[in-house]
């Protein structure tokens, strides 16, 4: 239900509904985030509302920057289940601690691990825009088939991109999508495609795929073409990132689950070619399932869902290699517009300085400038001023986002001191004044979502070691010195 009218007024004043002094200007519309860092007013939001209802944003996207450690994800964590609340389903595509998790669970939904050892994503299976197609049939079927190849061939540009360092040429693209094409016209019915597959037609090197390399009868010429692209698919498959996906999806996504989390905390912190694959094939299989979703809505065949995506760590992929931006950009453009909102999570625009091409960087600028959303928690002030320029910010706004960043003050007495910024967060919606709010979690929230685990004594299994080694010491004494002796040189007595 949409809010009704707010009004403020003392107790005294209350009583004869004078001088009717309007509500302040906090926004009412959406989840619940906290309160006004000033006014101790409520202040409600997130991207799906502020889009389709309030009507302050013409694009249901945030983007949210700020230093590690004060809260981000605690406050799209509690914006996923807000919105979980109220049917919109939540996809985490690509968990990298894992901060969501939990929340997943805790909702009823899926959590799908990805890593050597714990499951795989076959990025060139359709999944759920292929089930869809089907099912719809006749030209729209024929449309969302066009739209899942497309799809598949820029996942597969994108390990490809991670492999060389570098983006894959045109006419290996060209290549790519005739091979693709072969393969989906004589594969069984039932059977998906794998890399190996595509290794084997250009091993063979059939007259579609032939055609496309304009080698004109000439073997050599053919060979010249298509040898670049065979090196580095062989180069997934027997390299860092072959066994995540070189075979069948171990787990595919539910289109029916109330929330999914896929879940990428197995990989390892230093293997930044899987994790950012990972995350891109994790991307691409989610967004491929929010279109198949629209699309049988559109045909009468179920009911209509909205999504709420969390991108959250976005530098990992960008920084994974030259050009991987523009197919982070392709794989977000490629989904249906109605239905869909996403948080995309980075530190700073920094992130967005590291890459290595100008024309990387401005794409990744533009993340920002098209988010409908801009979340700041505490940054450096030279990065707020960096980002005025692309969002607009007063000279108060950078001075209270910048005090932000300070570090805790010295616990005199051994109290943990809490950093100022911590849960403090300025939304920026255009040219609008910011909104500074500060969020508190509640006891279940602070149970479901602790980002500082492996920070985090675990006191039972402690308490259990001391009860075995209190054990094995009684036992020891009982038995006399010499059992004790044997004990301690069998190694027997670390707890």
């Amino acid at each position: 239900m949409d809010p009704p009218t707010m009004w403020r007024a003392t107790t005294v004043q209350a009583c004869g509904m004078w001088p009717f002094a309007a509500g302040s200007g906090s926004p009412m519309t959406g989840v619940p985030l906290g309160q006004h860092l000033f006014t101790g007013a409520t202040v409600c939001g997130d991207p799906l509302n502020w889009f389709t209802r309030a009507r302050y944003i013409s694009n249901p996207s945030l983007f949210m920057l700020g230093m590690p450690g004060l809260g981000k994800s605690t406050l799209v964590n509690r914006m996923l289940i807000g919105l979980a609340a109220t049917g919109v389903v939540p996809l985490v595509l690509g968990d990298l601690k894992p901060d969501y998790a939990d929340t997943v669970r805790a909702l009823g939904g899926q959590v799908i691990s990805i890593g050597r050892g714990r499951g795989g994503i076959n990025v060139l299976d359709p999944g759920a825009m292929g089930e869809a197609a089907a099912k719809i049939g006749g030209e729209a079927g024929e449309v969302l088939r066009a739209e899942a190849h497309g799809r598949v061939l820029n996942m597969v540009a994108a390990l490809v991109t991670i492999v060389r360092g570098r983006p894959m040429d045109d006419h290996e693209q060209s290549v790519l999508s005739a091979v693709l094409h072969h393969l989906r016209e004589r594969t069984p019915e039932g059977r998906t495609i794998l890399l190996p597959d595509v290794l084997r037609v250009l091993t063979e090197g059939p007259p579609r795929v032939r055609s496309v390399t304009l080698d004109r009868g000439d073997d050599a010429r053919y060979r010249d073409a298509v040898d670049p692209l065979h090196r580095s698919l062989l180069g997934i498959l027997d390299g860092p990132l072959g066994d995540t996906f070189a075979s069948e999806t171990s787990t595919r996504i539910d289109p029916d689950a109330p929330a999914v989390c896929i879940d990428i905390s197995g990989i390892g912190e230093a293997d930044t070619q899987l994790t950012a694959a990972a995350m891109l094939a994790a991307w691409s299989d989610g967004l491929g399932t929010v279109a198949a979703s629209h699309a049988l809505a559109d045909a009468g065949l179920a009911p209509r869902r909205w999504f709420f995506t969390v991108l959250d760590e976005l530098w990992r992929p960008l920084r994974a290699a030259s050009g991987i931006v523009d197919r982070i950009d392709a794989l977000t453009r490629l989904n249906r517009s109605l239905g869909l909102g996403d948080a995309k999570i980075t530190h700073t625009l920094k992130d967005a300085e590291a890459l290595g091409t100008d024309a990387d960087r401005a794409k990744a600028r533009g993340f920002v400038e098209r988010a409908g959303m801009v979340v700041c928690a505490g940054l450096p002030k030279t990065e707020m001023e960096d980002l005025g320029k692309v969002v607009g910010l007063s000279r108060r706004e950078i001075e209270l986002v910048s005090s932000w960043s300070s570090p805790p003050g010295w616990g005199v007495d051994g109290d943990n001191e809490e950093p100022p910024g911590r849960g403090r967060f300025l939304i920026k919606v255009g040219g609008r004044p910011g909104i500074p709010i500060k969020v508190a979690i509640t006891d279940a929230e602070r149970r479901l979502h602790n980002t500082n685990t492996r920070w985090t004594p675990n006191e039972d299994a402690v308490e259990k070691a001391a009860a075995r080694a209190a054990e094995q010491v009684a036992r020891a004494a009982s038995e006399g010195l010499g059992g004790f002796g044997a004990g301690a040189a069998s190694g027997r007595w670390t707890a």
